[in-house]
């Protein structure tokens, strides 16, 4: 089979759109692989999702050490259910640890996990953890998927405390969007719940099972956006409050108290952030449950991401400053050369030597001041006759003067920082580059960046596409003089131009605005200096050339770039 990176997403069959593609053949993908895969019965907080009855098969008899397709080493088994099992394994041809889902081929659901496998792996999505391979072979049907050692599921993050704001608005974000994409192409979780959650060591979050986990268990709903939605909305009420928005307990969380029905966060944890405590409760919104201070429920994962952009950008913590430790006289300058003191006693400082007061010492006392006399005046006299010269100089060579008082001459005008309003990724033709990422590049916050996507071709990026950029307002028409863009890949070459629109959603295209600036950089900064006084509101930063960047994060290598500070100043 030929390799190709996937994702895992959810089942096809369960979406009520049109599968990505439920005839896949066979596919298979390089990863990276994760944690233990944990199970739960504990499935009453998913919303409306169903359960079908499992098929009268039995599992088939594998063991530790057992290798399907003289490839696939099984190590643990993890879960065992329904007459399916999962097992932590190792692919002995790319020596990884993978995961690996196995059930009978005459089990009721093995056709509807093939496809769903299948489907899932042809996404291609890095935000959900990656379908390698989906295979029936000897009577057996197995899935194999990533295993991630570097990530933390979130049932353990939620052992240790609730999470703080700006992680929680991270994750929240990052899950809406991932599952916004997934609906786009008829694919579904309804199985979204802490063990499916995902924190990777860089701060990623990543969404596990996707279609496959559903498949696996027979469940289905008549709304599966909406179930997703809901699901979102209960992992973001756990991670504010530490407790499940249910009366049942589920995933090593406390329910709720009974008789009370769904409270805000706020009501049940102080401290709460109100804005993230109202996005959950418009999430969880059911049978219009919702309090009225409220806004619309969000019924579709499209509606969450739209009412996340509408939220005020929640900011990381200040990192703590640890003062250093107060100063600490050694024992040697306290005068005991490395002999302690006893207990409770202070050891005295010794006095500084008397000056010297004999022949010799006011003789040296003299013959030192007299240098310095002589040295002193020989500095004079020098630098006095060096601006004698550079005076003759200046008067035969000057042939015009400028009064320094004089009202035409010109004047330097002191720069100032022009605060960036709001910000909108613009799209000339085809897809967005990462519309929900503009924010980064100028949160303050070096770490995070806006990425265009990878181009096989470059640096321009012409034929693909015309350019990429975003759109900034400034709040009221600002005179810029220039713009220090922070750029997160080195190479040859990125060239930025800016250009003055008439609003976030220029309604005339590129070639006709007015330019402001051009410039070009193969570093990590860049500054666009204007070339003619112009005021505007809106000013679109264009790049039209990216240089070739290796693989990071969730992107492969490729001609590509990334904006992570912009900072106008007028």
């Amino acid at each position: 089979m030929a390799e190709r990176s996937t994702a895992a997403v959810d089942v096809a069959d369960n979406s009520g759109d049109e599968p990505l593609t439920a005839q896949a053949d066979q596919s298979t993908a390089d990863g990276v692989a994760k944690n233990r895969e944990r199970d739960t019965d504990n499935d009453e907080a998913q919303g409306s999702g169903g359960t079908q009855v499992p098929g009268k098969a039995s599992p088939p008899e594998l063991h530790s050490g057992h290798k399907l397709a003289r490839r696939y080493r099984l190590e643990e088994c993890v879960t065992r259910l329904d007459g399916f099992s999962s097992w932590r394994a190792v692919d002995e041809k790319l020596r990884r640890a993978v995961g690996v889902h196995i059930l009978p081929a005459d089990h009721a659901r093995a056709r509807t996990v093939l496809a769903a496998a299948r489907s899932s792996a042809l996404l291609g999505d890095p935000r959900f953890v990656q379908v390698l391979d989906a295979v029936e072979e000897n009577d057996v049907v197995y899935v194999v998927h990533e295993w991630l050692p570097d990530a933390t599921e979130l049932t353990t993050l939620l052992a240790a405390g609730p999470l703080e704001p700006h992680d929680a608005y991270q994750m929240v974000s990052q899950l809406s969007a991932a599952m916004a994409a997934a609906h786009r192409e008829g694919l579904s979780h309804l199985r979204l719940n802490p063990n499916a959650v995902l924190r990777t060591s860089t701060g990623q979050w990543r969404i596990r099972g996707l279609a496959v986990n559903a498949a696996l268990r027979g469940i289905t709903s008549t709304s599966p956006q909406r179930t997703d939605t809901e699901s979102i909305g209960a992992l973001l009420y756990a991670a504010l409050t530490q407790r499940w928005p249910y009366e049942n307990d589920a995933y090593g969380l406390s329910g709720l108290p009974k008789d009370l029905g769904l409270i805000p966060p706020d009501q049940v944890r102080a401290g709460v952030h109100r804005g993230l405590s109202e996005l959950a409760m418009r999430a969880l919104a059911n049978d219009g449950a919702t309090a009225s201070r409220h806004e619309a429920p969000c019924t579709t994962p499209e509606e969450l991401v739209k009412a996340i952009g509408e939220m005020p950008r929640i900011r990381p913590p200040e990192p703590a400053f640890t003062a250093p430790p107060e100063y600490q006289r050694t024992t040697y300058q306290q005068g005991t050369y490395g002999r302690p003191a006893p207990p409770g006693v202070t050891q005295p400082v010794p006095a500084p030597p008397p000056p010297l007061q004999s022949r010799t010492g006011k003789a040296l006392k003299w013959a030192v001041s007299a240098l310095l006399i002589a040295a002193l005046g020989l500095g004079s006299w020098q630098l006095a006759d060096a601006l004698m010269d550079q005076g003759r100089s200046d008067d035969s060579n000057q042939t015009q003067t400028t009064d320094g008082n004089d009202k035409n001459g010109d004047k330097v005008r002191p720069t100032k920082p022009i605060t960036i309003q709001n910000a909108q990724e613009y799209v000339a033709e085809g897809s967005p580059q990462a519309p929900e990422d503009v924010g980064n590049t100028y949160d303050g916050d070096s770490s995070t960046f806006w990425r265009t996507k990878r181009y096989n071709e470059g640096p321009k990026l012409a034929p693909y596409k015309p350019g990429v950029g975003i759109v900034y307002d400034l709040g009221s028409p600002q005179e810029v003089s220039a713009v220090s863009i922070g750029l997160r890949y080195v190479g040859d070459h990125t060239t930025v131009h800016l250009y003055a629109t008439d609003s976030l959603s220029p309604s005339s295209p590129v070639d006709s605005a007015k330019e402001i600036g051009t410039a070009t950089t193969s570093g990590t900064s860049l500054t666009v200096k204007a070339s003619k006084k112009l005021k505007t509101q809106y000013v679109l930063l264009w790049i039209t050339d990216v240089p070739q960047a290796p693989q990071d994060d969730f992107s492969s290598a490729g001609y590509k770039q990334a904006v992570t500070d912009v900072k106008f100043t007028g």
